[in-house]
């Protein structure tokens, strides 16, 4: 044993000599990310190695390259291997990854804003489609998870913002950016009309949907804080109109003062004697809807239910109407510079004595010589600006409509043929005074897709600000209208045409409440049938352009939609639509939504 060991001593260096230790050998972890892609897409590869001193390339590319490192592989039209060997003391490493270029095309994605303009702290609805995609996110003035179709409202805008989407699937990913510039919070206002177009236009020369809401109270009621709380939460919600008494007679804390304790007039009920303080809060309140971009539809001076003490009716034939018209030049001087207001005359009443009504507009009238904002009547219910004050009243330049909740699309239907002049639906049934969300819901579908140029909801207690208005801001009919603005933001709604003769809904139309509402493109690319129930709709698909047609039924209670089975179809025939079951909100309307498609 100690023999050996010595032996073994001398061998390992006790004075012999020494033994020679082999290099490490090259390491070497090379690949690409993505593997697919499609054509003209590209990839990254990235390599990492130890113990090499050198790395070449071949295959894909070529020339020498750090030890580590990641370059692009430019745009690919075939498949591509890449190879990489380093070179070191040891022995050498060689690793290749291959690119597929998949016969898969690459996603299409379409993004749009409707507007693409908006005053400060107005919102835009962004709308986005793609196909073969699988996933899609935003980046820039939204972000996170998307889904492959949908529609979204940017929320409160103060600056032009730049909004994009990244949709990806098997054949690689696309990218599209749309820019939502913001201008002056007045530049959406005045509103005007142009003849032979049946909606209102705004000062950019923008389709203007009314989508309004009817806080009668809230110049009185409400403290000014909470106007901005109430005025803040419809915006957000994308309403852009409310109806407002200008002075209020019945509905307020102590009427008819202000919260501030002011009331409209020094000497009661004197039209002569306005009073500034209380039109000084009047304005701000005005202003607080301007900075949102929401129009106010001000009622001068509200006649009441029946001409009763709901409001100024009596005062008002009192007054007479020299004071009056007196009272429209001051409220003329006082308020309108502001441009977002369009006069509603009247107010749930049709005067017996005309002359009281137009002594307030001539007044108005006086002052606003150019007529630069614009004038509708609001009288009885079932009653029409039109079918009261005839086409001779030179200044009503927008008519409207007040229905029950069973007559919408008859009374739109009258005004609709009565004249090219713009109506919207100024009131139906409020909701918890007779209907629910989905009762708001068809009132307005019905009238906007029966030739409306916009609806108005109310809700009680918010109509009047009573006990627990805060906690009704969130309603169901508010919050689900929301998802009607986004419809007709994501279509051409101004090329819509009533379906009036049933030739586009040959079957399932019903009657009164449950009646649905269709209405069709003029050029053919696109139809929107509203149904309030479950229940089969036969559609005339010849009246789509097509040559196919794509069916989808979108949820009026969230704004999701659902490919019909069998989409696309071929533009002929009759062919019926059932929806699945309830929507979202567990009610049973829904909206058929077709287009053409190549």
């Amino acid at each position: 044993m100690i023999a050996c060991a010595c032996l073994l001593a001398s061998a390992c260096g006790g004075g012999g000599a020494n033994v020679s230790v082999p290099p490490p050998d090259a390491t070497l972890a090379f690949s690409a990310s993505p593997g697919t892609v499609a054509s003209n897409g590209s990839s990254m590869l990235t390599w990492t190695s130890t113990n090499a001193t050198s790395c070449a390339a071949s295959g894909g590319w070529s020339g020498s390259k750090a030890t580590s490192g990641s370059e692009s592989t430019g745009a690919l039209t075939a498949t591509t291997t890449y190879t990489l060997q380093c070179d070191g003391a040891g022995a050498s490493v060689t690793r290749s990854a291959t690119v597929t270029v998949s016969a898969t095309p690459a996603p299409t994605v379409t993004l749009t804003a409707n507007p693409n303009s908006v005053s400060s702290g107005g919102a835009s609805i962004l709308t986005w489609s793609s196909t073969d995609a699988t996933t899609c996110t935003a980046t820039g003035g939204w972000t996170g998870a998307k889904p492959t179709n949908g529609s979204q409202s940017t929320g409160a805008l103060t600056a032009s913002t730049s909004f994009t989407l990244t949709c990806s699937g098997a054949g690689g990913s696309t990218g599209r950016t749309v820019t939502v510039t913001v201008t002056s919070s007045t530049a959406m206002f005045p509103l005007h009309t142009e003849v032979g177009k049946r909606y209102l236009i705004d000062a950019q020369g923008n389709p203007f949907l009314i989508q309004g809401d009817a806080p009668w109270s809230l110049i009185v009621r409400p403290t000014s804080a909470q106007a901005e709380q109430y005025l803040e939460d419809r915006r957000l919600k994308g309403f852009n109109t409310v109806l407002v008494n200008l002075i209020e007679h019945k509905f307020a804390d102590a009427p008819p003062k202000n919260a501030n304790g002011d009331a409209p007039f020094l000497t009661p009920g004197d039209y002569a004697t306005p009073n500034e303080a209380y039109f000084a809060h009047a304005e701000d309140v005005i202003n607080l809807a301007a900075a949102k971009g929401i129009l106010v539809l001000l009622t001068p001076s509200y006649m009441g239910y029946n001409g009763g003490d709901e409001g100024w009716y009596q005062e008002m034939t009192m007054n007479g109407a020299t004071k009056l018209r007196t009272y429209g030049q001051y409220v003329a001087n006082r308020l309108g510079g502001h441009d977002n207001i369009l006069w509603v005359e009247g107010g749930d009443f049709n005067p017996p004595e005309k002359s009281l009504l137009r002594a307030i507009v001539n007044g108005i009238r006086d002052v606003d010589t150019a007529g630069r904002l614009l004038h509708t009547f609001h009288g009885n219910r079932g009653t029409s600006a039109l079918s009261f004050l005839g086409t001779s009243e030179a200044w009503l330049g927008v008519n409207d409509i007040y229905t029950d909740g069973t007559s919408v699309v008859a009374n739109a239907f009258t005004e609709y043929n009565r004249s090219t002049m713009p109506f919207f639906l100024i009131e139906a049934v409020y909701e918890n005074e007779g209907v629910g969300g989905s009762g708001v819901r068809t009132q307005a579908y019905q009238a906007v897709l029966s030739g409306a140029s916009g609806q108005g909801m109310g809700n009680n207690p918010i109509w009047l600000f009573g006990g627990g208005w805060q906690s009704a801001l969130d309603s169901a009919g508010a919050r689900t209208l929301t998802q009607l603005r986004n419809l007709f933001a994501a279509h051409s709604w101004t090329l819509l045409q009533p379906d009036t003769s049933n030739a586009l809904l040959t079957s399932g139309v019903s009657s009164g409440a449950n009646r649905a509402a269709a209405s069709r493109a003029i050029d053919g690319s696109f139809a929107l049938v509203y149904t309030p129930s479950v229940r089969a709709l036969t559609i005339n698909l010849a009246q789509l352009t097509g040559p196919r047609v794509s069916a989808r039924w979108y949820d009026p209670g969230d704004g999701a939609y659902a490919t019909v089975t069998g989409s696309p179809f071929t533009a002929s025939g009759g062919m019926s639509f059932t929806p699945t079951g309830n929507n979202s909100q567990g009610d049973g309307d829904w909206v058929l939504v077709l287009e053409s498609t190549p």
